[in-house]
């Protein structure tokens, strides 16, 4: 009768086991399986900018870096006019190319997603323009140089046309050239997201504003601009990240008359002064989330989509 009963009752562990662990895996499915992008975003990220950060606060001479804990590095950054000057100067390409890729990439994802019916048509469309990307940006930048210098093809076009009588020197290694080419590597990273939140717009909207009388003018103030301010906020964070950390693209089209934050980090780094440059970094990727948070402020991404 004892074995009887202790064989009855046995089952009952192993049930009351297999309910808590089927109430125990929904809660930690999740943790699962966001393990693998956490570990892989805490070794390619986070360790990498907290050892730039640990870095920064150390020492260095002609020929060696020690391992220390000082301000000196911060202090000379933050202390010099020529940071001020150059951080001014990436501010003041990022603006440019800001507000020019926003002017194109607003206007041709405007016209891929309202203009053309055609889904084909549309994807044709838009994979010409990824054309440009089919190659290096270094050699997109080295492009530019037959075609804007003294004696290139533009210089040489207008003067044969009569429209000037002297090469312009401004199209070259000047400040233009370098937003020239930064509009034309990163047009593209506001074309995307805007495209892709027209595209979202519901159609009905649009034919309603129109049945009621607006405009063009009013349908695209009042409609579709308020409806693409997610889109118009992730491109504006892809340029403006990406013009505030590029240095190629200075050194190449300024050809060494400009200065930005990145191309001072580049020089620092071959240098071989890494405290220095690590501070530099740390300083640039503050003012970069700033102004991050400061677009986010301004348009709430998940709020919108």
């Amino acid at each position: 009768m004892t074995v009887t009963a202790e064989t009855s009752r046995s089952p009952a562990p192993a049930v009351a086991r297999r309910a808590k662990r089927s109430r125990l895996l929904p809660r930690v499915a999740p943790y699962l399986q966001a393990a693998p992008l956490t570990v892989t975003l805490l070794l390619f990220l986070l360790v990498p900018i907290l050892t730039i950060v640990a870095v920064s606060f150390w020492d260095y001479d002609s020929v060696r870096i020690y391992p220390d804990f000082v301000l000196t590095n911060y202090v000379e950054l933050l202390t010099s006019p020529v940071t001020w000057k150059t951080y001014l100067n990436t501010l003041k390409y990022a603006a440019l190319a800001w507000a020019a890729t926003l002017g194109i990439g607003f206007t041709v994802a405007y016209f891929l997603a309202f203009h053309i019916r055609s889904t084909t048509w549309q994807m044709v469309l838009f994979l010409l323009c990824t054309i440009p990307f089919w190659t290096s940006n270094i050699i997109r930048m080295i492009s530019w140089i037959p075609f804007l210098g003294r004696n290139g093809l533009l210089n040489s076009g207008l003067i044969s046309a009569g429209i000037i009588e002297h090469p312009l020197e401004f199209l070259l290694f000047s400040d233009f050239a370098v937003v020239l080419a930064f509009v034309h590597l990163y047009t593209l990273f506001m074309v995307v997201p805007i495209f892709n939140s027209m595209m979202r717009i519901d159609r009905s909207l649009v034919e309603a504003a129109r049945d009621g009388g607006a405009s063009g003018a009013q349908i695209l103030w009042n409609v579709i601009l308020p409806l693409t301010k997610p889109g118009i906020a992730i491109g504006s964070i892809f340029v403006v990240t990406l013009v505030m950390g590029d240095f190629i693209t200075v050194r190449l089209m300024s050809g060494g008359q400009s200065a930005s934050i990145g191309l001072m980090i580049a020089n620092e780094i071959s240098l071989l002064q890494y405290p220095a440059a690590a501070a530099n970094a740390t300083v640039l990727l503050a003012v970069v989330l700033i102004m991050v948070a400061a677009m986010l402020r301004v348009v709430d991404i998940r709020k919108e989509l």
